[in-house]
């Protein structure tokens, strides 16, 4: 069995705690490698050696750094394959997923190699007598990333980019049930030309979560995961002085009007709700139709599309529509939500729960399932599933409809579908959310603009990637400078002797 390593000071390190987890194939259940987990001084250990790496990579000249990511950039595509597949045999998302996982990371890096313009400070000229004024941009030092196991390339990808290109130092603490991915990125940036110990890759559990949050050189922490875990993250780091940025989970709703070209919404439904096995923040999980004739028209072209999705493992070809989901846990607490759905009194209209799939019967396969007629008090609507399971809340106006997804307490992103401009820039102005797509479902913006939600979505004031990132990973620091007058005639062009 693989024993994967950390990755430390540029180079693969064993762990010495003796403790590791085991990382499965979710396709199969066997365990396919253990993934040691790092002690308290294990990780104060790449700290202390990250902060004497940052010295003169903070020093380095922006467009350096900027270089680097264009090396880094370039060799992502070059392995994009064995990244995808790296990313799906650990995660068991699709071929195609998992090259979209690294695509979008990418993305963030490509942005990266233009990060000196995002750097640059302000002047002000004759701020006053004789006084000018101007800013600069400096990095924090060292900062973390805590990442999750449902994007194992993406959200790496944008928490380390912008912060090395802003010269900090990082910490990546990847998930443990997908740690491969973040080690083969970090062989791949020291290839790129990153100096030995600026990113240290340590994994772990929550004694490393807790050991970063109380590590005194530790500035800022990135993190994306459950809210539970957002806020306690966001609490302990505000508290200890360190700058946070946490991201939870979320219930996205796609509100469907009854001028929507119904194909269309059926079709965007079906991708935004199971694609990945529903194991993506941004997956559209709650389907609202506006009017009885809307809700019945879409549960006619839904269900037919979901029960001809094809579910299975990635090595089964580009064809499968997703795979398993993470763990037996996660497939156990889905399976146990989908019955809750059933005693609570929903209408189970596309029923997954006895999929399974041959010579795979012990992989976490959860089949496709559809639930018409939930209200906002059943266990489906307020929990976060994360899986492949869409619920239908039906309404009878636009006003109720916008109602119901700006009472909920998540605010990731949201959606609606209409052939009326009026109607949709109401929405996007008014709702309460922080991602809004209009006749598109999944609103992630592109990597040079920025990420983020609103409510129990999202801790701390600025977003992921694009400007905000830059802004997150720097500190701003303002010089007020005056010159008094000296000489400026009377130049001497003879040798004067010493006397």
């Amino acid at each position: 069995m693989q024993e994967l390593t950390h990755w430390i000071d540029g180079k693969h390190v064993k762990g010495t705690s003796g403790r590791f987890t085991d990382v499965y194939n979710p396709a199969t259940g066997e365990v396919q490698a253990k993934v040691p987990l790092a002690t308290v001084e294990e990780l104060n250990a790449a700290v202390a050696r990250a902060a004497e790496a940052q010295v003169a990579w903070g020093d380095t000249n922006p467009q350096r750094r900027a270089r680097v990511m264009m090396k880094f950039g370039a060799l992502i595509n070059e392995h994009m394959d064995e990244l995808a597949e790296l990313v799906s045999r650990e995660h068991g998302k699709t071929l195609p997923d998992g090259r979209g996982d690294v695509q979008r990371g990418l993305e963030v890096v490509e942005v990266c190699m233009g990060g000196p313009s995002l750097l640059k400070g302000e002047y002000t000229d004759a701020g006053g007598p004789g006084i000018d004024l101007y800013s600069m941009r400096q990095p924090l030092g060292v900062v973390a990333g805590i990442t999750p196991f449902n994007f194992p390339a993406m959200i790496p990808l944008w928490k380390l980019a912008p912060a090395l290109t802003c010269g900090n130092a990082m910490i990546l603490k990847p998930s443990e049930r997908c740690p491969s991915t973040s080690l083969r990125l970090a062989e791949l940036l020291q290839e790129a030309g990153l100096p030995d110990g600026v990113l240290q890759v340590v994994n772990g559990d929550k004694e490393v979560v807790d050991a970063i949050l109380d590590n005194e050189t530790v500035a800022g922490v990135g993190f994306v995961g459950s809210t539970p875990i957002a806020q306690y993250i966001y609490g302990r780091a505000a508290t200890n002085g360190k700058r946070a940025q946490c991201f939870g989970g979320a219930k996205n709703h796609m509100i469907i009007m009854p001028d929507a070209d119904m194909d269309k919404a059926a079709d965007a439904l079906v991708g935004a709700g199971f694609g990945a096995a529903g194991e993506r923040c941004m997956a559209i999980s709650v389907a609202v139709p506006v009017g009885k004739e809307t809700a019945d028209t879409l549960v006619e072209k839904l269900m037919p599309r979901i029960e001809k999705l094809k579910v299975g493992p990635y090595t089964a070809g580009d064809d499968v529509d997703y795979g398993p989901v993470i763990t037996q846990a996660a497939k156990d607490r889905i399976l146990g939500l989908i019955d809750k759905g059933v005693a609570q009194g929903a209408d189970l209209v596309v029923d997954g729960r006895d999929f399974t799939l041959q010579g795979y019967e012990n992989g976490y396969f959860v089949g496709p399932s559809m639930f018409d007629n939930v209200t906002p008090d059943m266990d489906i609507y307020k929990e976060e599933i994360f899986g492949p399971v869409l619920s239908q809340v039906r309404t009878d106006s636009y006003e109720e409809a916008l109602k119901l997804t700006m009472d909920n307490p998540y605010g990731n992103g949201t959606a609606i579908f209409t052939a009326d401009g009026d109607t949709a820039r109401d929405f996007a102005h008014r709702v309460n959310v922080g991602m809004v797509g209009i006749n598109f479902p999944i609103p992630v913006p592109l990597s040079y603009h920025t990420f983020g939600g609103w409510k129990k979505s999202a801790f701390g004031d600025l977003n992921q990637y694009g400007p905000d990132a830059f802004r997150f990973y720097t500190k701003t620091k303002t010089v007020t400078a005056r010159w008094f007058s000296g000489i400026k005639e009377g130049g001497e062009f003879n040798f004067k002797a010493m006397e």
